[in-house]
């Protein structure tokens, strides 16, 4: 017996945006949500997503939904000037990121927000479409971290497998076919994060909780995948792994994807330290 899920009122603008992304995907590809249950019914809770493919954003906010919450991504500031999207984006309560610019702490700051006020807040922490040539998780930006030990919500890694073969980033090819194309979209457990929760907060702290978080999305993307995973996180330019926390703004080129990591900004404001020599972000 199929059990009925209480959805999270949205508005209208989720509205629209569900009446147009349900039957786009059924047309795309053949879908598969997994683990719905584990997103929390009420209350806060971080998603955080791999990501293979500038169409993730679609069928992410569509298995977020369909488990009865509304997502609230954090998407380029820009996007907020394009109408229609504009509207839809402020209409549905996602969250600006003002990347490359001293703004840049607001929008983890309304990602706390959010999250205080009980909303689901998806991040991509990448900051990117993923460079890894086999399509695993890259080394990724601390702003995770950030909001992750600034809530008490539950951190829930999630994977999305096959929207690389609807839509290739690296040749820009679309091709959707709902019998040849799978995709699944998989809600992982909650990471355990109360090791680091009380120790001082420096880079080496913040890169340790960012690489937490992200092998437990690298773990269940092998899952799903029915793959081993590599050890380290594949680095831009050859390198890979986590070899130094100091080294963190190195990671990832530019984001030229709709839904961003917030994480960028994070990682921009840090390179440009506040008045009291401080980053910015960290003062949030």
């Amino acid at each position: 017996m199929t059990t009925k899920v209480t959805r999270e009122k949205g508005g209208f603008w989720v509205g629209f945006a569900a009446a147009v992304f349900y039957p786009a995907i059924r047309l795309f590809s053949r879908n598969e949500f997994r683990g719905g249950d584990r997103l929390p019914r009420e209350g806060g809770a971080l998603v955080v997503f791999n990501h293979i493919s500038e169409i993730d954003p679609v069928y992410d906010a569509v298995a977020v939904h369909s488990a009865g919450r509304v997502p609230r991504f954090m998407a380029k500031h820009s996007l907020w000037k394009v109408p229609v999207v504009g509207s839809l984006l402020r209409g549905a309560g996602q969250i600006p990121v003002y990347r490359g610019s001293g703004n840049a702490q607001r929008s983890l700051r309304a990602a706390v927000e959010g999250l205080g006020a009980g909303k689901v807040v998806v991040i991509y922490p990448e900051g990117t479409v993923g460079r890894d040539p086999e399509r695993w998780p890259m080394y990724s930006k601390t702003g995770v971290a950030r909001l992750a030990l600034d809530t008490d919500v539950p951190v829930i890694p999630a994977v999305n497998w096959g929207t690389h073969e609807v839509h290739d980033y690296q040749t820009k090819k679309f091709r959707p076919s709902p019998r040849r194309r799978r995709v699944v979209v998989e809600f992982g457990e909650p990471v355990d994060l109360d090791a680091y929760r009380g120790r001082p907060r420096d880079a080496a702290l913040l890169r340790e909780v960012t690489d937490a978080v992200m092998s437990g999305v690298r773990d269940l993307l092998g899952s799903v995948r029915n793959e081993t995973p590599p050890v380290a996180f594949h680095r831009p330019g050859g390198r890979s792994g986590t070899d130094s926390a100091a080294s963190d703004g190195d990671a990832a080129g530019s984001a030229t994807d709709p839904v961003d990591g917030a994480a960028d900004a994070a990682t921009d404001a840090e390179r440009r330290p506040g008045k009291d020599g401080d980053s910015p972000v960290e003062r949030a």
